[in-house]
């Protein structure tokens, strides 16, 4: 990431600004050292886990691993700080990947039917040479180790062979019909598996969809041997002596043959189907998408499979199977398996392999499974690979931080991490190959990710790859209830939509989707509180128009305006004065004629329920203050569309579409709470809308008489110095001076003290009264020079 100086100077970079030619005499001209050029926008690094992955590749001697997705994306990872993506020109999927290994090259084959060979030994990988295929589309290639001949198996059954080194056609083809037996009037399918013998690279095994395996002599130009299994083909393994080999079948088992007996199976297992009676055929089971036969130079070798599962569990967690002797070990995973691979110590096909991890690609995630400890347990990843455990619903970024911001951040999430490292192998992280320069930044950069399942994420983005710090679970705040939704029905409630953190005083504010504002405050140490909580519902009774039809004042506001506009209750509870128990703050928080959300109409109550008592915080970021939007006869609140805090003036401010809200996060009160119309509605007797290019409309005799009636103070003539304007809009007519102070300062005062507990519960029915008052009032604090409201 490159990082510019702090002294240049930015005349003429943007094109729309230079004017050198518009310089005075009198000025020093300055030599230019920036060019647009390098303010172009551009990405600096990608962070987290390939979307839709489907094809990995390992380089045993490199220790690399790519891993390609289906928008053609290709992501090469090493040692922690070792990530490069690169893509193709096209964004067809990537369906296999293959190492030439040990030389710094990786072919890819894309469901194009083309074949791109990449350089990795530049500091951006390229493509060197593209392949593609016309007339037959390619299901399956082989690469042997160290061979120059790359193996491409088509849908029509033929393989063709490609030089590695000029990445052309060789001309030598094996056509379907003479793999196969002579007797055979079907054709065999598409080709699912090449692979040669370890032990004799000039024996191609072919193996074909619908249960033909051929061993091919490619020195002779014929099948050496057929072998006819009975169930179709997915997938097959050598054992490294040469001598036989494992085929997985669409049923869930494994058939092993010997090279020199094609007549029947040596052995044919079924690991996960019951053992059915005598004479009778195993119980099918899930295809075996995959199978690897790996061996060790003592023990038993490693048979490991994905799928095979029985068909009544094929709806359970997927899984990964590991056989070693007469234990069957099954490895349940989080997502769909997408691949997996062994790494091992030797790279030679015909030595024992020595196995010791398997990565698993799944569908959201990068697994790599200790194989030489017991129980097998998971290496910890170091990349953010769980970046989106749960989906990524918005995302903070903070540079600059404090310098011990980071170190308390990770101070405090290090006991859940430390118990989470207690799961994982002792060993270190297996893929470490690659190098990366000093690509860090010496500012403390932190970015925060907000969750669906109300979790919110810290993580030290100061070097090129994210590392997590701490993690917060909002959830713990409510009471938990199965037919909890947010307020546009979905199923997460806890959803973070908005966050905003102070760096400085450490005060983080969350809006959630279920109408609630969360604000915390970051502890060093654990403490035992309870939550205060702060209801407010913005709700507004429009007036009927009852004017001329040509005088009409301009229509009511649409529907979702109509719920929520305009101050009815605020309501405030200390935490002093909270109530223990879930049943005294039901009936403290639901006055007289409000019903909870599990009986009749939602009135007055909030999208979820805080829980009551005091309760141990741990250290970190601890709640301060709930603040949560009510129903209102039976409609639901706005969802909360801005949200800003001040840790100097100690304020925090949200809004939703329909009003918004002031609140004293040091007192724990709400200071304002107004809705739109208040603010831009057709009653406000001083023009708040933004200007337009268009005339506004002459004001008719009724809205004259109207505005009369409500507020006869405005009838008056004006006594005072005139119209008085700052900043282009207007302030109180009677200010300059002291005329009329007095009566407008005790209205004033009033406005100030509108959150009154007796009149929280109160609709106001003359709305536009209301607003003409609140709205004088306020003119005339700035008249008298007293301040406004906030």
């Amino acid at each position: 990431m490159k990082r510019f100086q702090p002294k240049f100077t930015i005349k003429n970079v943007l094109d729309w600004t230079g004017s050198a030619n518009s310089t005075h005499k009198g000025d020093t001209e300055i030599a230019e050292t920036l060019v647009p050029e390098q303010f172009t926008v551009a990405k600096v690094v990608r962070h987290g886990f390939p979307f839709e992955p489907s094809a990995m590749a390992y380089d045993p001697v490199q220790n690399i691993l790519a891993v390609g997705t289906k928008n053609g994306s290709l992501r090469i990872f090493g040692r922690p700080g070792v990530d490069c993506h690169v893509r193709h020109d096209s964004d067809m999927a990537v369906i296999q990947l293959m190492f030439l290994i040990n030389e710094g090259a990786l072919v890819s084959v894309c469901a194009d039917d083309s074949l791109h060979l990449w350089n990795l030994r530049q500091k951006r990988p390229a493509i060197l040479h593209s392949l593609k295929f016309n007339r037959e589309r390619i299901t399956y290639c082989d690469l042997p180790f160290q061979s120059k001949w790359l193996y491409i198996g088509t849908e029509r059954g033929n393989v063709h062979v490609v030089n590695i080194e000029s990445f052309v056609l060789s001309g030598y083809v094996i056509n379907w019909n003479k793999a196969i037996e002579l007797s055979r009037k079907t054709h065999p399918g598409p080709v699912v598996h090449l692979s040669d013998n370890p032990m004799d690279s000039t024996k191609l095994l072919i193996g074909f969809e619908t249960g033909a395996v051929v061993l091919w002599d490619l020195k002779n130009r014929v099948a050496e041997n057929r072998f006819n299994c009975s169930q179709p083909v997915r997938c097959v393994s050598w054992h490294y002596e040469g001598r036989q080999f494992i085929v997985s079948h669409t049923d869930g088992t494994l058939t092993i043959w010997n090279v020199r007996n094609p007549v029947k199976p040596a052995n044919v297992i079924a690991p996960h189907a019951k053992v059915p009676a005598k004479g009778l055929k195993p119980e099918p089971c899930t295809p075996v998408t995959k199978v690897e036969w790996r061996a060790v130079k003592s023990g038993d070798p490693y048979i490991l499979f994905s799928g095979g599962l029985p068909y009544e569990k094929q709806g359970a967690t997927p899984s990964l199977t590991i056989m070693q002797g007469k234990t069957t070990t099954v490895l349940e995973m989080e997502h769909p398996v997408m691949d997996f691979l062994c790494l091992c110590e030797n790279p030679w096909p015909s030595n024992p392999q020595e196995p010791y991890a398997v990565v698993v690609l799944l569908e959201s995630d990068l697994v790599v499974v200790d194989l030489t400890s017991q129980g097998y347990p998971c290496f910890e990843n170091p990349y953010p690979m769980d970046l989106h455990e749960s989906p990524i619903t918005c995302v903070q970024y903070y540079a600059d931080c404090p310098t011990d911001l980071i170190p308390h951040l990770y101070s405090a999430g290090s006991n859940n991490l430390n118990r989470k490292k207690a799961a994982f192998s002792k060993k270190n992280w297996p893929v470490k190959g690659g190098g990366w320069g000093t690509g860090g930044s010496s500012d403390q950069e932190i970015v925060i990710t907000g969750h669906a399942d109300g979790t919110i994420k810290f993580w030290d983005a100061s070097q090129v790859m994210l590392q997590v710090l701490y993690k917060l679970k909002t959830s713990k705040v409510f009471e938990r209830t199965k037919q909890a939704k947010s307020l546009d029905g979905d199923e997460e409630p806890f959803a973070i939509q908005m966050m905003r953190m102070c760096t400085d005083s450490r005060i983080l504010a969350v809006a959630g989707a279920s109408g609630h504002v969360l604000l915390y405050r970051f502890s060093r140490v654990d403490t035992n509180t309870e939550l205060p909580v702060l209801e407010i519902a913005i709700v507004y009774e429009p007036d009927e128009p009852d004017t001329p039809e040509m005088e009409a004042p301009p229509p009511p506001p649409p529907t979702p305006l109509k719920r929520n506009t305009s101050t009815v209750s605020s309501r405030s509870v200390d935490s002093a004065s909270l109530p223990s128990t879930p049943r005294d703050r039901e009936a403290t928080t639901n006055p007289v004629g409000s019903t909870s959300s599990g009986e009749g109409v939602k009135d007055n109550v909030p999208n979820l329920r805080v829980k009551g008592g005091a309760h141990k915080r741990s250290a970190g970021f601890q709640p301060d203050l709930c603040c949560q939007l009510l129903w209102v006869d039976g409609e639901a609140p706005a969802m909360i569309t801005c949200l800003e805090i001040n840790s100097c003036y100690g304020l925090m401010v949200f809004g939703t579409v329909t009003g918004i809200v002031i609140v004293d996060i040091m007192q724990k009160t709400c200071l304002l709470n107004m809705g739109t119309p208040d603010l831009y509605g057709s009653c406000d007797p001083y023009q708040r809308t933004p200007r337009s290019p268009k005339k506004t409309k002459s004001q008719g005799l009724g809205d004259i008489v109207e505005q009369c009636m409500a507020d006869p103070e405005r009838c008056r003539p004006n006594t005072g110095s005139g119209m008085q304007e700052q900043n282009g809009v207007c302030t109180s007519p009677t200010g300059g001076g002291g005329g009329g102070g007095g009566a407008s300062n005790t209205s004033a005062r009033k406005m100030r003290n509108n959150h009154d507990p007796a009149a929280q519960l109160k609709r106001s029915k003359s709305q536009g009264s209301r607003k003409v008052l609140k709205s004088q009032s306020t003119l005339t604090d700035t008249g008298n020079g007293e301040g406004t409201e906030p």
